[in-house]
C-alpha cells in the first residue's frame, strides 16, 4: 500500500529538518499533517510530539508517521510506547528499507543532529515507497502485539 497521508512532528532540535521534510512530502503530493512544534527556538518535550504522531497513525488519521528529534532516540521511544506503533530509528536507506520490509514499521524516526538533509530525504522516500515483505516476517510482527 502506498501511503497517502503522513503525520509528522518534531521537538525543537528537529524543527528545521522537519520543515524541510514537510516541503519534500508536499512536493511529492502527500497529504501532510504537521503536528508541531512550530518553532525551533522554544524548548519542548519530545514525548508530546511522539504521542501526537502515534495517535494520528493508530487512529487512522494518517497512513504513516515521521518523528524527528536531536538523535531520534527519545522520540522513537516515545512513539513506541503506544500500542500499534512500530517506530524505527533510521540512519540510512538500508535501515529505512529493512524497517519496512521486515518490521512493517509505520513511523520513521530521524535524528536531526546525526544525519544530514539529503540522507533524511533518502530515508523518507525509501520508507514511504517500500512494501512490507510479509511471509515469515508477518509471524514475527504479529508477536510484537
Amino acid at each position: 500500500m502506498v501511503p497517502k497521508s503522513i503525520a509528522i512532528a518534531a521537538d525543537h532540535a528537529g524543527f528545521d529538518l522537519k520543515a524541510k521534510l514537510v516541503e519534500e512530502l508536499q512536493a511529492a503530493g502527500y497529504e501532510v499533517s504537521d503536528l508541531g512544534t512550530d518553532d525551533g527556538s522554544t524548548s519542548v518535550d519530545y514525548p508530546d510530539f511522539g504521542k501526537a504522531v502515534a495517535d494520528a497513525v493508530t487512529s487512522g488519521k494518517a497512513d504513516r508517521g515521521v518523528v524527528v528529534c536531536g538523535t531520534g532516540i527519545g522520540i522513537s521511544i516515545a512513539a513506541n510506547r503506544h500500542p500499534g506503533v512500530r517506530a524505527a530509528l533510521c540512519h540510512d536507506e538500508t535501515s529505512a528499507r529493512l524497517c519496512r520490509e521486515h518490521n512493517d514499521a509505520n513511523v520513521l524516526a530521524l535524528g536531526a543532529r546525526l544525519i544530514g538533509e539529503v540522507v533524511a530525504k533518502d530515508c523518507l522516500h525509501t520508507f514511504l515507497n517500500t512494501d512490507f515483505a510479509g511471509d515469515r516476517h508477518a509471524r514475527r510482527v504479529t508477536k510484537l502485539g
